[in-house]
């Protein structure tokens, strides 16, 4: 059992197909590894049956809170409401596509007591040839221009103080908002520690990142979060 309590929230946006069981494998973790935990759901406006599972979900089991967004806010919102109303001591966040085992948290847990941010790696991405190639591309763009020392920056598999939090302040409703974090989180001098961590294919469900109109997006928010964190910065220093 960990000491202290944890917040656990999943980002979803049409994410019907994955949700109860990510849930299912969240709470039976919690159940052993902590005293007090709270599972959050947010669900960024979906379409699809994704907010009637989670108020079922939530109707099931007190611990269970809903978050919900009229519209889609973006990857970047519903994470900065994950973290807004997390209220436990650490937090853990993954994607609500199932792309990513909930139950390797328990890979993370142990060194949480050594770090203060402690974040996953894919061993072997699994998704189509195309999306591994453009997911490298922005990942070694991103650790270029930020000068960032992660070896996966876009893998969403997280635990941190939430202490730390008020340390920064995300702004991006993107998916730059990986980016944004980690450098931030690297500036203020907070200690990171990477851990390997499975990735499986799409079950269902397409990603967002990939239609052009949001590559476009993130791209512009990239270069935006680039200017203010190291152009500026540098004047700033």
């Amino acid at each position: 059992m960990i000491k202290e309590s944890i917040s656990v929230f999943f980002p979803l946006y049409n994410d019907e197909a994955t949700v109860e069981k990510l849930v299912n494998d969240a709470t039976s973790l919690l159940k052993t590894t902590a005293d007090d935990y709270e599972v959050i759901l947010v669900n960024d406006g979906s379409i699809d049956n994704t907010g009637e599972i989670c108020n079922r979900l939530a109707n099931e089991n007190a611990k269970i809170n809903v978050i919900h967004h009229e519209k889609n806010k973006g990857y970047g919102a519903a994470l900065k409401a994950g973290f807004t109303n997390a209220t436990k001591e650490l937090v853990f966040y993954t994607d609500g596509d199932g792309q990513y085992d909930v139950k390797e948290l328990s890979k993370l847990l142990p060194y949480i007591h050594e770090a203060d941010v402690v974040t996953g790696y894919k061993i072997k991405r699994n998704d189509p040839f195309y999306r591994r190639i453009l997911g490298r591309i922005y990942h070694w763009t991103a650790r270029f221009l930020f000068c960032l020392r992660v070896k996966d920056i876009d893998c969403d598999f997280r635990l941190l103080r939430r202490s730390i939090l008020n340390n920064i302040t995300l702004e991006s409703d993107s998916g730059v908002i990986c980016v944004e974090m980690m450098k931030k989180m690297q500036n203020a001098g907070h200690k990171i520690k990477e851990v390997p961590v499975h990735h499986y294919p799409r079950i269902s469900g397409r990603s967002q990142f990939f239609r052009v109109k949001n590559i476009i997006k993130v791209m512009a928010g990239l270069f935006t979060q680039w200017w203010k964190l190291v152009i500026l910065q540098k004047y700033l220093d």
